[in-house]
C-alpha cells in the first residue's frame, strides 16, 4: 500500500485576485505586513496595488523593494533587518521567484534565526514561521505554491536549494492580469521554466498520481499556450492559460521535487547572471535525453500530452519526439539554443558539475548520474 502526501496553500486565481490581499493577510491574524517585491513589480505597478489593497482594509504595512534577479544571501538579511525594525508580523511576497522565495527567506530568518545558509537541504527549519501570503506576477517560478526557496550565496558562488514544508505558504494569489506587463523574453524565459518544472516533476522518482495529473496538465498548456503569450501580452486566453500552467507545475514540483536540470541550474546560477529560465531552456533536451532510457513510459506520455502523434513508435521513438518538440519550441519563441550564446566559460563546468551533483534536486532524478556524466551533458550543452 502506497501512502501519498500533497501539500498545497489556499489559492485564490483568477482576474482580479491581486485585490484579495488584504483580506487574506487579515484572515491570517495579520496586523502589520512586510511587502517584499523588486524593481520590475514596483515599475509595473502591482506593487502600489497591493499597497492600495492594503490600506483599504485598514492593514499596516512596509515595504522591502530591493531584491534582485536571483536573490542573494545579504538581500535576505537586510529584508529581515526591516521585518524586524518595523515590527510586523507576516510576510507578502509580490513577484516572480525572486521577490516570493526572498519573502520566504526573510521569514525563516525572523522566527529561526541565524544566516540563511543555515537552512540549506530538506527539512532545516524548527519553528514556524509568520503568515505568508505570495502573489506571483510572473508565470514561472511556482514559488507561490512551492515548499522551496533558492537563495544565491555570495560567497561560495552558488544557489542554496532550501526545501522544507514550512516554506509552503498560507495563501497564494494568482492574477492572470500581472502578465499583461511581461515582456516577450521574460514571458518565453519563465513560461520554459514552468515547463521544465512539469517534465521533472513527471518524471520524478517522487512522482505520485497527485503530482502526476499536475504535471500533465500544465506541460499541455505550455505546449498550446506559450508561444501566443509569447506573440502577444494582450492575448487574455493565453495568459490565463499560462498562470494556470505555472501554477500546477508549481503544485507538481513541490511534491515531486525536480531533477538534474534545476541542480545543474542552480550550479550555474550561482556563478553567472543568467536568466534561471533560459539556463533550463538550453539544459532541458538534454537532460531529457540522458533521462529517456530510465522512464520511456514516462517520456511517451509526455510527448502525446504534448500533442505529438505518437502511434506506431515504441517508447524511446515517442520518448525522442517530445525532447524534439521541447527543442522546436525553444526556437520558436526565441530563447537561447546553447551555452555559447549566453557567455557561459567551460573553465568553470568542473567546479560547477561539483556543486551540481550535491543540489537536493539531485536526489529525484530518474536516472543515476556522477560528477563525470554531468560535466558530460554541459559540454553537450556550449
Amino acid at each position: 500500500m502506497y501512502i501519498n502526501k500533497f501539500v498545497t496553500p489556499e489559492i485564490i486565481f483568477g482576474d482580479g485576485a491581486i485585490h484579495q490581499v488584504g483580506e487574506s493577510c487579515l484572515r491570517l491574524g495579520a496586523k502589520k505586513v512586510l511587502i517584499v517585491s523588486d524593481d520590475g513589480v514596483k515599475n509595473a505597478g502591482w506593487e502600489e496595488k497591493v499597497i492600495k489593497n492594503c490600506k483599504s482594509v485598514n492593514l499596516d504595512y512596509a515595504v522591502f523593494n530591493k531584491i534582485t534577479s536571483d536573490p542573494k544571501d545579504f538581500e535576505v538579511e537586510r529584508g529581515a533587518k526591516i521585518y524586524i525594525e518595523n515590527e510586523c508580523d507576516a510576510v507578502v511576497g509580490v513577484g516572480g521567484g525572486s521577490a516570493l522565495d526572498a519573502a520566504k527567506s526573510i521569514a525563516i530568518i525572523v522566527t529561526n534565526g541565524g544566516i540563511i545558509q543555515d537552512y540549506e537541504g530538506v527539512d532545516k527549519i524548527n519553528h514556524p514561521l509568520p503568515p505568508l501570503v505570495m502573489v506571483s506576477t510572473t508565470a514561472g517560478s511556482g514559488s507561490e505554491v512551492s515548499q522551496f526557496a533558492i537563495i544565491v550565496d555570495m560567497e561560495a558562488k552558488k544557489k542554496l536549494t532550501i526545501i522544507s514544508k514550512s516554506l509552503v505558504p498560507d495563501i497564494a494569489i494568482v492574477d492572470p492580469a500581472t502578465l499583461s506587463t511581461k515582456d516577450p523574453s521574460l514571458t518565453a524565459s519563465t513560461g520554459l521554466d514552468t515547463l521544465t518544472h512539469a517534465i521533472e516533476s513527471y518524471v520524478s522518482v517522487a512522482a505520485t498520481p497527485l503530482t502526476d495529473v499536475q504535471a500533465r496538465n500544465a506541460i499541455a498548456l505550455v505546449s498550446e499556450y506559450l508561444r501566443p503569450s509569447v506573440a502577444s501580452r494582450s492575448n487574455k486566453e493565453a495568459k490565463n492559460s499560462m498562470a494556470m500552467a505555472s501554477l500546477q507545475a508549481g503544485l507538481a514540483f513541490s511534491n515531486a521535487i525536480l531533477g538534474a536540470v534545476h541542480a545543474m541550474s542552480h550550479a550555474i546560477g550561482g556563478r553567472f547572471p543568467l536568466a534561471h529560465g533560459e539556463i533550463n531552456a538550453v539544459l532541458l533536451p538534454y537532460v531529457m535525453e540522458y533521462n529517456l532510457i530510465a522512464a520511456p513510459k514516462h517520456f511517451a506520455h509526455i510527448a502525446e500530452v504534448m500533442g505529438e502523434d505518437t502511434r506506431g513508435l515504441t517508447m524511446i521513438e515517442a520518448g525522442q519526439k517530445g525532447i524534439s518538440h521541447v527543442k522546436s519550441l525553444a526556437q520558436d519563441i526565441g530563447t537561447p539554443q546553447r551555452f555559447s550564446q549566453m557567455g557561459l566559460e567551460k573553465d568553470a563546468i568542473a567546479i560547477m558539475s561539483k556543486v551540481a551533483i550535491e543540489d537536493a534536486c539531485m536526489i529525484t532524478n530518474p536516472r543515476d548520474i556522477t560528477v563525470q556524466a554531468i560535466e558530460e551533458l554541459f559540454r553537450r550543452a556550449l
